[in-house]
């Protein structure tokens, strides 16, 4: 026991007895620009600590002797909370439904930047489904090229993990709406329909006519003649003329050309090669194939002499030469000249296809768009606008949030915003990137500026610079103040807040609070642990990380239990941590990016037991059977260290992934597992899961069929039995769904999987009335050690009128569960009333983000005629959680008291997450025109 007791020395920690301070900082992982959640504090100098990961053998000094109390900070000092760089109006549901309200009366080619700002409010409430969402509506409703172009490549970034892209920078989703070439075509098309793109298949003809000009006929008489250097030309003088005003009054006006058949066109910057493929232009309406020069010496002048036909065909014919970042380099600065709008849309396509890495590797264009001069180059031609910097400045934020780049793209975004919330965003992110760079006062006056704009939220930015300038106590009043202002509506990040400027018993009450208003916020649970460290009671820090950990898995939280762990010696528990976070984010860097969480894991590996492959998936299926989603991942990490090359592995890994609400790392795990599949059918099941997971159901259906058609797999017809029953609405197809997972069950897989497809057959045949089918199926499950089948059969027994069996089925699964807050949900609908409020408590303390206790508990409150308890009960929720169901429950109990002002506010921010919802539809139609 020697070597596990030199192991938190070794680590650079003390005994767990008396422990070493820490000082924790920023949460977030590793990877360039980020920060970590802790930081061994430095002891007195004649005290350092040894470098990590090298163990201290000093003569005459023991690895286990006990150092010196520090007097340097305690590990209660946690860095402040970041301020999010994010739109995060004080109360979402207002200006959700402002948006909506505006979009209703806004005509079809307005409604654009108003869905562009629905979607700043979704991020900042962290709905990335539903920033898709709000993104797909500005696409479609885009009415210029530029528009269409932005948007369309803001879907492309958004979703870049999640297509089915070899790498390269061409890929094609093949969906309309984020194809960076369907949207070069010209024209207003807000019913786009969402069918694959045809960019494919189609081709570029230089010599095409230009669009809306009939060919015409090339033999038409030559009856002037333009000498140029020597050389002549001869041409029609009514085609000439109809080229545009200055040629039509030079040669039919009061001219002296008009009056002649040579013309002296020497001086006027056109060859006689180009003069002939004008003449053949005005002749036939096209411009055939020409070189590269030639289309920009007749690009050239056509501008001089305002000949708009011939500039298009110019400007169209040389869109077809950009085709990488070296065609960019050399065209952009012609267009630009020339005010060629598509020569520069076609720049810009490449330039946006490529993000992020076109940032670096195109500096000629992004110095253009930073450089006000360059900016005013982009407008003149129609390609420079809020929503292009907005989704630059949302790129460089997500690479280098300190980097010239990202502050001259903010800058940008602020110059190009017009609206209130356009300009409180613009002026908050700046305000955040000033924070950051150390620059207190500019960061306070654009905090400030937010402010005025009605961005209450950038009142924390305020309060920050003003701490760091020294002004503590007035931080302190004013968020004092703030807290006054809004006593009736008070947020958690106020409590947050104030907390960072007062004592630490002041302190512990804000945060209190602030978790009372916000569950969801971090660093009050982070506090509150580090606190607890202090007075040595490691177990209750420990439980109290494990809150939020129950429904929020982040790697700062991981690494702050992991720490917890080593202070316990429970060296299991600490590499169970760090395994899962590595999962989440493989760069991690812990302790104040001074040790890679990898580094750390391969020491302490050879202070456990080390396990077989056999032991593995014993390990596995005792974390699975008992619903323990981390220690799962843990195990799953583990094996993938001596199998890295099994795609089985990390489709595992993605489903767990799923499960603790991970969906970035989970599309990572999935698009690992698709590049390691062994063969071609399990390449394409893999291939489907991504599909079916960015919701293109029907792709996803087609991926497995094609698998089957290969091979007939397990995942396979699993894959195709889950798409299909979540695809079609036809009862007849539940047949259908049966026969798949009969066929999945009979072949080779392990017992995990089989017991998931008996869970999903058993809910198929209760769906089908078929009970006793159903209970065989859930009975079959738990043999094998499929724990979630006691909810099934829980529901049976329910069905069949037996509650007592189905309230004692689901208390198994409570016992069983490590993550059991969904059991004492559905063991609360077994219960009587009384037993059930209890029940949905327990939901509520495990895991506040479930929203059908609060719904409950306000039907419950509607019930006993204490309408306003009820309305309180969901307002309580939906402060931090954007809920379609809360918010529609809540527009009904204000429909019964007659606020109909309330019933259409939250009707129309729950249309505003789902437009085509039926029932609040019905209800907003009810409200719409009833008097306050």
């Amino acid at each position: 026991m020697q070597q596990k007791k030199s192991l938190i020395c070794e680590l650079g920690f003390p005994p767990p007895v008396k422990m070493r301070s820490l000082r924790l900082t920023d949460g977030g992982g590793g990877g360039k620009g980020d920060s970590q959640v802790h930081d061994v504090s430095a002891m007195e100098e004649e005290e350092t600590s040894p470098p990590p990961l090298q163990a201290e053998h000093r003569k005459g000094r023991s690895a286990v002797t006990e150092p010196a109390p520090s007097s340097s900070s305690s590990v209660s000092k946690l860095v402040d909370p970041a301020l999010e760089p994010y739109f995060k109006p004080l109360d979402y549901v207002t200006t959700l439904a402002c948006i909506h309200e505006q979009l209703e009366l806004a005509s079809q080619e307005e409604k654009s930047p108003l869905y562009l700002e629905q979607s700043f409010v979704f991020r900042g409430l962290s709905e990335m489904k539903l920033v898709r969402r709000s993104l797909r509506s500005a696409r479609q409703f885009a009415v210029t090229v530029h528009e269409k172009l932005v948007y369309a490549a803001w879907l492309r970034h958004e979703k870049r993990d999640e297509d089915l892209n070899d790498g390269s920078s061409t890929y094609c989703s093949g969906r309309r709406l984020e194809c960076l070439d369907s949207a070069m075509a010209p024209g207003f098309a807000p019913h786009l329909p969402s069918d694959p793109c045809s960019c494919h298949s189609s081709t570029t003809d230089l010599s095409s006519s230009i669009p809306g000009s009939a060919p015409v006929s090339s033999s038409v008489s030559n009856d002037i003649s333009f000498h140029i250097d020597g050389d002549i030309v001869h041409c029609n003088r009514q085609k000439m003329a109809a080229l545009s005003i200055p040629f039509f009054a030079m040669l039919n006006g009061g001219f002296s050309e008009s009056q002649i058949a040579d013309i002296e066109f020497s001086e006027n910057g056109i060859t006689a090669v180009a003069m002939r493929a004008i003449d053949r232009f005005s002749k036939t309406g096209r411009l055939g194939h020409l070189s590269p020069d030639m289309l920009l010496e007749i690009l050239s002048f056509s501008n001089r002499f305002c000949c708009e036909k011939l500039k298009d065909a110019c400007d169209e014919g040389l869109t077809a030469l950009v085709r990488n970042a070296q065609d960019v380099a050399t065209f952009l600065d012609y267009g630009l000249e020339e005010s060629a709008q598509a020569l520069v849309a076609y720049c810009l396509k490449v330039f946006l296809r490529e993000l992020p890495n076109s940032l670096w590797s195109m500096p000629h264009i992004t110095n253009m768009l930073c450089a006000p001069e360059g900016r005013a180059k982009f407008e003149a031609v129609g390609h420079s606008s809020f929503a292009l910097y907005s989704l630059l400045s949302q790129v460089s934020l997500e690479g280098d949030n300190k980097s010239a780049l990202t502050v001259a793209f903010l800058e940008g975004q602020r110059d190009y915003a017009t609206s209130h919330r356009q300009k409180a965003l613009a002026m908050h992110q700046l305000g955040c990137i000033m924070l950051a760079k150390e620059q207190y006062v500019e960061a306070q006056s654009l905090f400030e500026a937010a402010a005025k704009e009605g961005h209450v939220y950038s009142s924390a930015g305020v309060l920050r610079a003003k701490h760091k300038q020294g002004l503590k106590a007035t931080s302190y009043e004013e968020a004092s103040r703030i807290i006054s202002d809004y006593l009736l509506t008070p947020a958690g990040w106020m409590f947050q807040e104030r907390s960072l400027y007062c004592d630490r018993n002041k302190k512990i009450v804000d945060l209190n609070k602030a978790t009372e208003l916000d569950p969801t916020l971090i660093y009050p649970y982070q506090y509150r642990a580090a606190a607890l460290m202090d007075e040595q009671k490691v177990q209750a820090a420990v439980n109290e990380i494990n809150r939020i950990l129950g429904f929020k898995v982040t790697p700062d939280c991981l690494e702050l239990r992991a720490y917890f762990c080593l202070a316990l010696q429970e060296y299991e528990g600490a590499i169970r941590d760090v395994r899962a976070l590595l999962t989440l984010n493989p760069k991690y860097m812990m302790f104040g990016g001074r040790v890679g969480a990898w580094q750390l894991l391969r020491l302490l590996s050879q202070h456990v037991e080390q396990w077989t492959k056999a032991d593995c998936w014993m390990q596995l299926y005792d974390r699975w059977s008992s619903v323990d989603d981390i220690g799962s991942l843990a195990v799953v990490h583990q094996m993938l260290e001596s199998d890295p090359g099994k795609g089985l592995l990390f489709f595992r890994q993605s489903l767990l992934l799923l499960r603790l609400n991970c969906p970035k790392a989970a599309m990572r795990s999935l698009r690992l597992a698709r590049e390691h599949a062994s063969s071609e059918y399990e390449r394409l099941v893999y291939e489907g899961w991504i599909l079916y997971d960015s919701g293109h159901r029907e792709e996803a259906l087609q991926k497995a069929e094609e698998s089957i058609c290969i091979h007939r797999s397990f995942e396979a017809f699993f894959l195709k039995a889950y798409a299909l029953a979540d695809t079609s609405l036809d009862p007849a197809s539940s047949d259908k769904v049966v026969e798949l997972l009969e066929e999945a069950l009979k072949c080779p897989s392990d017992g995990l999987r089989k017991g998931q497809a008996l869970n999903n057959l058993g809910s198929v045949y209760v769906d089908c009335g078929k009970f006793e089918l159903a209970a065989d199926c859930y009975v079959s499950a738990l043999k094998i050690r499929h724990t979630r089948a006691h909810q099934g059969l829980a529901r049976v027994y329910a069905l069949q009128g037996d509650r007592k069996s189905a309230h004692e089925e689901m208390t198994r699964l409570i016992e069983k569960a490590r993550n059991n807050a969904s059991a004492y949900e559905k063991r609360s609908e077994y219960c009587e009333r009384e037993m059930t409020m209890v029940d949905l408590s327990m939901v509520t303390q495990l895991d506040p983000l479930r929203t059908y206790p609060y719904r409950y508990r306000a039907a419950v409150l509607m019930d006993a005629h204490k309408e306003r308890e009820a309305i309180m009960e969901l307002s309580k929720a939906i402060a931090f959680k954007a809920d379609l169901q809360l918010l529609h429950l809540r527009a009904a109990f204000h429909e019964c008291n007659e606020d109909f002002v309330g019933a259409r506010r939250d009707c129309r921010a729950a249309l505003s997450m789902d437009p085509s919802h039926l029932e609040t539809l019905e209800l907003h139609s009810r409200v719409h025109n009833q008097e306050p």
